[in-house]
């Protein structure tokens, strides 16, 4: 711990740059699996679409049972044959976003499924259209649960971007494997607690904002 705080000292500027770029790649990440999962848990949710629901939230069930680096490897790969950048930021950016699907889609979906039909005819009677039905009544009441979802998005983001240090998109795990080729317990102990203390502040700061979001009446 003590070679770690004077590698800390020496090079503050060097913790700085890997933390912003595994911030970087796990925001991007993040907004862009939020927008998909969403969208696509609303959309399954739909009447007649039972099937298709679960075919979606299997295919994400199969997709978390892949290794990362495996999943790294395939987006390469495939990255590769289509003639764009095989290594670094587009094949990480791409697996981190397939990762953080299954928690946002499976939660979205639940929650949206659980909101007591009752309510739902109560909207209608009102005379709300299917829009105002989802963004009035539905979505609302879904929220805490949709948070629960992305908060685990979020934490498993940030973790499984340590990886990504392999393949050259930078981050937090670049001091990790760095220390692991070198034998550098200090540079390992960088890394790793500083991938922990960013997933804590990064769930902290998601627990914040679904208290602010989550109508006052439902909150806990």
């Amino acid at each position: 711990m003590v070679e770690a705080y004077q590698f800390i000292c020496r090079h503050p500027h060097m913790l700085v740059g890997w933390v912003v770029d595994h911030l970087i790649i796990s925001l991007i990440a993040m907004a862009i699996a939020t927008i998909l999962g969403c969208l696509t848990g609303v959309f399954v949710i739909g009447k007649g679409r039972e099937r298709l629901a679960e075919i979606v939230l299997y295919t994400a069930e199969i997709l978390m049972t892949i290794p990362s680096l495996a999943l790294f490897g395939l987006f390469m790969l495939l990255l590769a044959n289509l003639q764009l950048t095989a290594i670094g930021f587009l094949p990480a950016l791409i697996t981190l976003i397939v990762y953080g699907q299954l928690p946002i889609l499976r939660n979205t979906y639940i929650a949206l499924r659980q909101v007591d039909p009752a309510l739902v005819e109560a909207g209608k009677g009102m005379g709300m259209s299917e829009r105002e039905l989802l963004f009035r009544v539905k979505l609302p009441i879904a929220i805490p649960v949709i948070m629960a979802g992305l908060r685990n998005a979020m934490v498993l983001i940030v973790g499984i971007g340590t990886i990504a240090a392999l393949i050259g998109a930078g981050g937090l795990g670049v001091p990790i494997f760095r220390g692991l080729r070198n034998a550098r317990m200090d540079l390992i102990i960088v890394g790793g607690v500083s991938v922990s203390m960013l997933a804590l502040l990064i769930d902290g700061v998601m627990a914040l904002l679904e208290r602010w979001i989550t109508p006052r009446g439902l909150r806990g």
